[in-house]
């Protein structure tokens, strides 16, 4: 079962650990908002990309 993804969480893109660890801002259906420490403010499609829930973030 996949742990629903709220506000607040810190994340990390599967394909992309260059952008370092994001922080989600929205979660509107699908369409995830995610501030990244390296690439900024970015819209991911959570249908098709799985982010990585980070526990414990730096």
């Amino acid at each position: 079962m996949l742990t629903p993804l709220e506000p607040g969480m810190h994340v990390r893109h599967p394909d992309r650990p260059d952008w370092g660890i994001g922080q989600v801002q929205s979660v509107i259906g699908d369409r995830v908002t995610v501030n990244f420490e390296h690439a900024g403010k970015l819209l991911i499609n959570a249908a098709q990309i799985a982010l990585d829930i980070v526990e414990n973030p730096r």
